[in-house]
Formats: structure tokens, sequence, C-alpha cells
């Protein structure tokens, strides 16, 4: 089952993803709260990196890219 009100949040990776060789973790303020998921995403991102939660896999997994606050630049 799809957890919808993680999609759309941002959040940091914790552990770094490796692409199709696997996940990574990230943790995500959601629900008044921070929780974390495994974060899939297609090229590796590295610990530290930010990311946007674009998908729920459900299962407390996610797929995650790399983000850039507009607001930072």
């Amino acid at each position: 089952m799809s957890d919808e009100a993680v999609i759309g949040c941002v959040g940091v990776l914790v552990i770094g993803t490796r692409g199709a060789a696997g996940p990574g973790e990230v943790l995500v303020r959601v629900r008044g709260g921070s929780e974390t998921f495994l974060a899939w995403s297609p090229e590796p991102l590295p610990a530290g990196a930010t990311v946007l939660v674009i998908e729920s896999r459900g299962t407390r997994q996610v797929d995650v890219s790399a983000w850039h606050d507009p607001v930072d630049l």
C-alpha cells in the first residue's frame, strides 16, 4: 500500500543509494516528526544528499531524486 503522505517531501540520505545495485536510507520530515525509509534512485546518490521523494513503493520504501532547493540558489 502506497504512503501518499511522504510523496513530495524533502529528506536527507542517511545511507547513500547505489542505483540499480540497491537502496539507501532517507530521513524524511513527515506527519509532524521524522521517519526513515528505504530509498531507491536510478543513479547512486551519496549519504548527506538532499533528495525529493517522488514515489512511494509502500512498506516503508520510496523512490527519490536529487533535490536542490531553488530558494537556496
